[in-house]
């Protein structure tokens, strides 16, 4: 801009644009192409629950500043919950922060936790929001590679150890996780639980697709294993187990140190929201097992449709055991850039998609992948699976 001696955006953020997300869904719009890139559900979630949010409304529960660490049914619910799943004890009134999303509690917890300078090891590819959250708490980010192995993405627990320095501050995890779909094993977990207490590193784990686990696969959270209670900020949301994106109600669970430590960062950034939908998610919490079961068996099925779909086009699939996100290699399609693909891939196909670079410190590792999300209404699926089949 014309008289300003340096840029308006701050040198830690100088990196980071819009967002990939946002550029795939106008494109999607642009074109009318069926948008697999951006992982939300294209239908509400229980009408009960929604119900719940209306009878907030209604009753005037929320419509005002709830109380800043959460309105205390939502706290107590999850609290619940936590036992009830993983038989984590948690007091609700000083070990349960709700947030404005996992995203927020992110953010809250690494500017709570990180000083300039210390390292963050993060598994890679990472969400976006980590490393624009690392960068604005001044830390530096140091990546360790999930790498394809028969079929899957699989942590190298050697690359983990040696990536631990004296400045490393805390271990950022993801189970189930975005976007290769890997749950980490209770024998990865331990290991990187044993690597925590050995070095002395908080670890904070996002877990948001915690209900999103198939085949068999166990979600463990790491809190529960020994000597991991005092030292791990555990996240999750709403969005992703019923279905409700929009209302972004996000929480941790914590130590009583390390939750006002997190409360301390997140009073200066939304300080409050989403007031009567914590009414209505306290009540989602409680929904019978059914609930959950359904969940996993319906987007077990639309996985299993559109992975098969993928393999038919042409792609190599890395079928998922969590989240609602299919990692694919283009390579196989004669393709070795993922950002010129996905940028091609409506006009050639009518889908839109993400390239997994953007997750990726070296970007070159992540050129031909391609994540897809299935977290969408069958007779969609089955629209781009029979779009996609212009590729083979």
């Amino acid at each position: 801009m014309a008289g300003m001696t340096r840029p308006p955006l701050n040198r830690r953020l100088a990196e980071f644009g819009t967002t990939i997300f946002a550029e795939m869904s106008a494109l999607a719009a642009g074109t009318g192409a069926i948008n697999l890139g951006q992982g939300f559900p294209d239908t509400d979630g229980p009408e009960e629950v929604r119900e719940a949010a209306v009878r907030a409304l209604r009753d005037g529960r929320g419509n005002q500043y709830p109380p800043g660490p959460g309105v205390p049914e939502l706290r107590t619910a999850i609290a619940d919950h936590q036992r009830e799943r993983y038989g984590l004890e948690y007091a609700p009134d000083t070990e349960v922060l709700v947030t404005a999303g996992a995203t927020e509690a992110i953010a809250a917890s690494l500017l709570a936790l990180v000083e300039p300078g210390d390292e963050v090891i993060a598994l890679e590819p990472y969400y976006d929001s980590y490393a624009a959250c690392v960068a604005m708490a001044g830390g530096t980010r140091v990546p360790v590679t999930l790498r394809p192995h028969q079929g899957a993405y699989v942590l190298d627990l050697d690359e983990l150890r040696a990536a631990v320095t004296d400045r490393t501050r805390l271990i950022l995890l993801n189970t189930p996780h975005n976007p290769t779909g890997t749950v980490l094993t209770r024998a990865e977990l331990t290991a990187v639980a044993e690597l925590a207490v050995e070095r002395d590193l908080l670890v904070v784990t996002d877990e948001v697709y915690e209900h999103l686990v198939f085949d068999g696969a166990e979600h463990v959270p790491i809190a529960s294993l020994p000597g991991m209670r005092e030292r791990t900020v555990t996240i999750s949301s709403a969005g992703k187990t019923f279905s409700f994106t929009g209302w972004k109600v996000g929480w941790i669970t914590a130590s009583p140190e390390l939750t006002s430590a997190v409360r301390s960062a997140k009073q200066f950034l939304t300080y409050v929201s989403s007031g009567p939908f914590q009414y209505a998610v306290a009540e989602a919490l409680r929904l019978p097992d059914a609930y959950f079961d359904g969940l996993r068996a319906d987007l077990a099925a639309k996985r299993d449709l559109l992975a098969e779909g993928l393999a038919k086009a042409g792609f190599e699939v890395y079928r998922p055991s969590g989240t609602y996100f299919v990692t694919t290699d283009i390579r196989p399609l004669g393709a070795t850039d993922g950002f010129a693909f996905c940028r091609s891939l409506p006009e050639r196909a009518g889908v839109v998609a993400i390239p997994n670079a953007v997750f990726y410190d070296d970007r070159e590792a992540g050129a031909p992948f391609v994540r897809f999300a299935f977290c969408k209404r069958v007779e969609l699926l089955e629209e781009a699976v029979a779009r996609l089949r212009r590729l083979a």
